[in-house]
């Protein structure tokens, strides 16, 4: 799904979907962004061009503790069965964005919160009920992918394409009841942060359009952070992201 607001066109993309690889390089040619803005940190962006195994270092502990670490290691794995479903890489859509950027010379801008900072949030916010649930959940989706898959609105979804609105909007409730600290660190916090970054870019280049890459269900929430907070952000001696 495609918002906009002001000088900030907001593009919902999933992170496994090839129909979002191709509405990625469609919107580019459509649109002739001056800025390409991807739900991207420094971190992240280092994994997508040199990908690597993750792996668990006493470092990394450290860093962002043990629940954010192994959060991390199931998301990686779970996303990566699903792309191997679909036969296309995990990220390929930010990927394709950032490729895009560098070879017509497009100024690229990280929006996205540091994802230690956000591992390391998670492993504090974790509460053990929300632990437990989780491994429960973990569990019955080995067991029982199918019913699972239906018991979280996804059972006739084409994982090739960006789900429907309604089906996020399903989803993202359903996460936010069951793990509603989860909910708030990786979607609402981060919405918070990438929609400020944004914000700040179009202030300080107001006659540039920029065009954001965020996963599908990030859209909405972020299009009103931006609505309400576009007449009172302060860009004064502000730097609104990593841009390249």
């Amino acid at each position: 799904m495609i918002m906009r607001y002001k000088n900030i066109i907001l593009l919902g993309t999933s992170h496994i979907s090839r129909q979002s690889v191709e509405s990625i390089a469609a919107s580019v040619d459509e649109k002739k962004p001056d800025i390409i803005a991807v739900e991207l940190d420094q971190k992240r962006l280092h994994a997508l061009l040199q990908p690597v195994r993750p792996s668990v270092s006493w470092h990394s502990l450290r860093r962002v503790g043990l629940n954010g670490t192994v959060f991390a290691l199931i998301g990686s794995y779970v996303q990566h069965k699903l792309g191997k479903l679909v036969g296309l890489a995990p990220g390929s859509d930010m990927l394709e964005a950032v490729k895009l950027a560098r070879t017509r010379r497009i100024r690229l801008a990280l929006i996205d919160q540091d994802i230690e900072v956000t591992l390391s949030r998670l492993s504090k916010q974790l509460t053990w009920r929300e632990k437990a649930r989780f491994l429960l959940d973990l569990f019955r989706s080995i067991l029982f992918p199918r019913q699972e898959m239906k018991r979280w609105g996804l059972g006739q979804i084409d994982l090739s394409r960006v789900p429907p609105q309604q089906v996020i909007a399903k989803l993202l409730h359903y996460v936010k009841k069951r793990y509603p600290n989860v909910h708030r660190v990786l979607i609402q916090e981060r919405n918070e942060v990438m929609a400020r970054n944004l914000l700040l870019l179009s202030h300080q280049d107001q006659d540039k359009l920029i065009l954001a890459m965020i996963g599908a269900g990030h859209e909405e929430d972020m299009l009103s952070i931006i609505k309400k907070k576009y007449h009172r952000v302060e860009v004064a001696g502000v730097s609104a992201s990593k841009t390249f």
